[in-house]
């Protein structure tokens, strides 16, 4: 019997070099989908944020879940750009002084401490609002109205439905000793979990997957959502920043409400396990052919930035 621990380290040695390869497949196609055109300097800024790196776990799971699900690559590489783009815009506000005010992301300096606030709104406007154009012109092979499913989705995960009532929420917290975690479940999975859960029922959608299957995946990424968001908390505590790619500790000095400090390190854990748990579960019907869903899915609680 394979224990949970040695699971761990199966599903990380095979997942490294998947992550790899597919994370090679996406820098391409992002390099490609935004040239820089006149006015320069706002594509510059978008360009700066957009292709600094990161795991590029959102593309990835878009991709993995499509190819799940009988469908190519190709059909779902426009919605996985568009999906990095998203994710930037929401990094480059997220760090603005008048959001979460860091200096550096992912190893790098944040958009505003090179640009300039001004310049780094405006990038990433122009991420979003191309992210929809992308998906809108550049998709192939795929019916119409999937395509059209995808956007509406994409519309509802970063507006005040998704990402933004989070991070409004998340904003009303700060420095409040009576938020419960219901409270707090209700912040991330609207701020982070929304825009990784679609990220997977995007890749089905668009490889015509059945409405079971849609449902099936989407418990499994809502729970690898959340599960994300308690390990970041904890990682906030316990990394470093050279290992986290940015500022370390910054919960704690703007009084957020996280999931340690309501429950502690070790139950935290805990919990971020069984979402795991039960977002493997809901893969058994896919046999092998979820695996990568599933090492990505132990990934969560196991990474260390």
């Amino acid at each position: 019997m394979v224990t949970l621990g040695e699971q761990a380290v199966i599903s990380q040695f095979n997942l490294t070099s998947y992550l790899k390869e597919r994370q090679k497949v996406v820098e391409e196609a992002l390099e490609q989908s935004l040239p820089i055109i006149r006015p320069e300097k706002i594509y510059e800024s978008m360009r700066y944020s957009l292709l600094a790196g990161g795991k590029r776990l959102r593309p990835i799971l878009c991709l993995t879940t499509c190819e799940l699900m009988n469908g190519t690559l190709e059909m779902a590489m426009p919605t996985a750009c568009a999906l990095e783009m998203i994710h930037t815009m929401s990094l480059i506000h997220d760090d603005l002084p008048a959001m979460d005010n860091d200096d550096y992301r992912r190893g790098k300096l944040t958009n505003h401490k090179v640009y300039g606030e001004d310049i780094a709104i405006l990038a990433g406007d122009g991420l979003l609002a191309y992210a929809f154009e992308f998906v809108a012109t550049q998709t192939r092979n795929v019916a119409p109205q999937k395509i059209i499913e995808v956007i509406a989705r994409l519309g509802r995960t970063v507006g005040a439905a998704g990402l933004v009532g989070g991070q409004v929420l998340d904003l009303e917290s700060e420095g409040r000793d009576d938020i419960t975690s219901d409270t707090l479940t209700f912040i991330h999975t609207h701020k982070t979990g929304a825009l990784l859960e679609t990220s997977v029922v995007a890749g089905a959608i668009l490889a015509g997957a059945s409405e079971e299957d849609i449902q099936r995946l989407s418990r499994y990424a809502k729970n690898i959502g959340l599960a994300f968001q308690i390990v970041d908390d904890i990682l906030d505590i316990t990394a470093t920043q050279e290992e986290l790619g940015k500022t370390a500790g910054k919960d704690l000095q703007a009084q957020k409400a996280t999931y340690p400090s309501l429950w502690g390190i070790e139950e935290s854990r805990k919990q971020a396990q069984a979402l795991v748990d039960d977002a493997i579960a809901q893969l058994a019907a896919y046999g092998e052919k979820a695996e990568p869903l599933r090492a990505i899915a132990t990934y969560i609680v196991t990474r260390k930035h």
